[in-house]
């Protein structure tokens, strides 16, 4: 791994996360209570011993860069050439914003070569996964490969139009690949199920270089590398899958947070007694940045009136929480948010710094940081009144509420 150099991709607008991501990156989107989407790229990287690694930024990435900087440089040192360095847009090539994804490499094609590396991985860095890199890197090594992607096996009614979508041999080398085709070509043997790109490259170095200044030069080319490199080179070059297994007896994990609905029902996903994904996991663990902050807390035992009892049932409450008489259940607590007197709280994200008034009933929903929700408030219990309020409904009826000044005072108006 001392010869290669990781690549991730963490500039995309994410307008399907939206409005989550008014104010922020994708990548630096909350997830889990206690993390960032990034992070598990990242530690995906840290724990495969892939420890070069170039950020490549470039929409609203002020949070996604403080979060980097606090969290994440201490793991590595410059005097061991370990590093993981944000990238902004350089406009060295091109004047304009990337064009793709192979567009964002090529643009910073003199500061990968700055590094000489043998061997260039292509990350995104918006997908939920644990994944051990080195062995892909060691596949890739074997078969003597030009590029190899990791492949997963989906549905394939899951599939149309969302992945691309590979046909391989029975030594797993490619032989067909479409990009986001309508009808997706089922493995042979189980028409149920085909082989999805998960968006992950291993590249040769030199190799990467050869397409990227080659798809530079066509005037047609969306300059992407699913739409147009690997289309491009797969039956004239040493194009290999690398299938995602889990390491356990667990099924293998992989999601790709791109909607609100997905991004929700990943991170319902964590609160099952027993998650497909373990953040639990002290072989592989998810790192990230966390305040200093004082332990969840739980308070009133109800007494004469035994609905004032602090409880959280099947649920994640990150630090500094307090739960001051109130229920929640199926949902995730983000640091320092406050659930008051006879409050219920049910199936729902809440960010950093929420405050949730008394007698308020929430349920379904996501709530974007430090939003103070007045006593009385229901949230997610008649969705014409929350589109109404100017809220976002999702197609499964998840209720979205960005960051505003002041709640109290949009509720008011929307009356």
């Amino acid at each position: 791994m001392k010869d290669t150099l990781a690549v991730i991709l963490a500039g995309g607008r994410g307008e399907r996360l939206d409005p989550l991501t008014r104010d922020r990156a994708k990548p630096a989107v909350p997830f889990g209570g206690a993390y960032r989407i990034i992070d598990f790229t990242l530690s995906n990287c840290l724990n495969s011993g892939l420890m070069k690694m170039l950020l490549l930024t470039q929409f609203k990435s002020m949070s996604l860069d403080r979060h980097i900087d606090l969290g994440w440089r201490r793991f590595f040192c410059r005097d061991l050439d370990q590093f993981v360095d944000i990238v902004p847009p350089q406009q060295r090539i091109d004047r304009g914003w990337y064009q793709g994804t192979a567009d964002a490499v090529y643009q910073n094609i003199y500061t990968i070569e700055k590094e000489n590396p043998r061997y260039v991985f292509i990350l995104a860095g918006d997908h939920i996964y644990k994944m051990d890199y080195a062995k892909m890197l060691a596949s890739h090594v074997e078969r003597d490969a030009d590029v190899t992607i990791g492949v997963f096996h989906v549905e394939v009614e899951t599939a149309a139009r969302q992945f691309g979508i590979l046909e391989i041999d029975t030594n797993e080398r490619v032989i067909g690949f479409e990009e986001k085709p309508e009808q997706p070509k089922s493995i042979p043997g189980d028409d149920r199920l085909c082989l999805a790109s998960m968006g992950i490259y291993v590249f040769n170095a030199d190799f990467l270089f050869e397409q990227l200044l080659e798809d530079a030069n066509r005037q047609d080319s969306n300059h992407d590398f699913g739409r147009n490199i690997i289309p491009a080179i797969f039956d004239r070059h040493r194009v290999y899958a690398f299938p995602f297994r889990s390491e356990g007896a667990r099924p293998s994990y992989w999601r790709d947070v791109g909607t609100l609905d997905a991004f929700y029902e990943a991170n319902m996903d964590l609160v099952s007694v027993e998650p497909a994904l373990n953040l639990y996991d002290e072989q592989w663990p998810i790192r990230t940045y966390q305040r200093v902050l004082p332990p969840p807390k739980f308070v009133f035992r109800g007494g004469a009136d035994s609905r004032r009892v602090g409880r959280a049932l099947d649920s994640i409450v990150c630090s500094g929480c307090v739960i001051s008489g109130g229920l929640v259940e199926g949902s995730i607590l983000g640091p320092q948010v406050r659930i008051n007197s006879y409050a219920e709280v049910h199936d729902s994200l809440l960010f950093d710094g929420v405050r949730v008034g008394r007698r308020c009933k929430i349920r379904r929903a996501i709530i974007d940081k430090d939003i103070d929700i007045p006593e009385n408030t229901e949230i997610g219990y008649d969705l014409e009144k929350d589109r109404h309020r100017g809220f976002k409904i999702t197609e499964s009826g998840i209720v979205v509420i960005p960051k505003v000044d002041s709640l109290a005072e949009l509720l008011k108006r929307a009356t």
